[in-house]
């Protein structure tokens, strides 16, 4: 297998991974404060990428990588106050949206990624990709209303727009980071966000006491962030941040359709149009994908 194909199949499996966040997160926000749910998210990727870690090596299947150094100091203090910020802001969003609105908006990930990467990092962007990043926008925005008539805005939606905008960061800075060891990113950045988040949940007074849906949320922190995030900076070695961002787009449908069966809510017309201009964007940006690699 190349590794570009390699490297495309961590991004589906990083992006499937990540799917199953936003619904079963609107599950446990029931009895997790939103804070403390997005410091527990991420300190259960740092303690089980930690442990992964120990067992690999001990295994002695883990090969030699380069460690982070001084000189990523700015891009690794820049991924980790994102991250704090970003899942907050997610928390938050789906505890005034729906989880399959949430899912869908998190498509607007591309749009930020690929925007920053063009005017900061300088990647390359077609005019199809443009137009991909046009449907994905115009799809959010439609989800973002609330009534059409006033132009009301969901408050819910936007925080989760502002989530996607943190997240876009964030992915231009772990792609900075991404020669680096994956494990060594991924349990950096779990216990570094997972503790500013926590330090920012008792600053606002959360507190969660059930044993079992601290577990539960460290164990989805686990596979949804900590294996997700590993294997998606394996694929930014390849492919680069705007293009692992593309694959990575499979996620929010995987998470509407477990969205709608764990919840049972039937949107409204205006989600399903989103839907289908949102596809329609996805395919523009796996298509550009295809056609650049073909061009090289």
């Amino acid at each position: 297998m190349s590794k570009d194909k390699r490297a495309a199949g961590f991004a589906v499996l990083a992006a499937a991974l990540y799917a199953v966040s936003s619904p079963v997160s609107k599950l446990l926000l029931q009895d997790i404060p939103p804070a403390m749910m997005a410091a527990l998210l991420y300190l259960g990727a740092g303690a089980g990428m930690l442990a992964f870690g120990l067992i690999r090596k001990g295994s002695g299947r883990g090969k030699k990588e380069q460690r982070l150094t001084r000189r990523e100091l700015p891009y690794t203090i820049g991924m980790i106050v994102l991250d704090i910020a970003a899942p907050f802001c997610l928390m938050f969003g789906l505890r005034m949206t729906s989880a399959a609105n949430a899912s869908l908006l998190n498509n607007f990930e591309i749009v930020a990624t690929s925007l920053i990467a063009l005017l900061v990092f300088k990647e390359k962007i077609s005019a199809r990709l443009w137009t991909a990043i046009g449907l994905v926008t115009v799809s959010s925005i439609i989800l973002s209303v609330e009534d059409v008539n006033s132009f009301s805005f969901s408050i819910g939606s936007v925080l989760v727009l502002l989530a996607c905008i943190c997240w876009g960061f964030e992915n231009n800075c772990t792609r900075m980071l991404s020669c680096k060891n994956p494990l060594e990113i991924v349990i950096i950045k779990g216990f570094g966000s997972g503790s500013g988040s926590l330090l920012l949940a008792f600053a606002t007074g959360e507190r969660v006491t059930g044993v079992s849906y601290i577990a539960a949320a460290l164990l989805l922190g686990f596979a949804a962030y900590g294996l997700s995030i590993f294997f998606y900076v394996y694929a930014q070695r390849e492919l680069g941040a705007a293009k692992t961002s593309a694959y990575y787009a499979v996620a929010p449908f995987i998470g509407v359709l477990l969205s709608l069966v764990m919840f049972r809510e039937l949107p409204p017309l205006s989600f399903f149009i989103a839907l289908l201009i949102m596809i329609a964007g996805v395919v523009l940006t796996l298509k550009d994908q295809k056609m650049q690699k073909e061009g090289e």
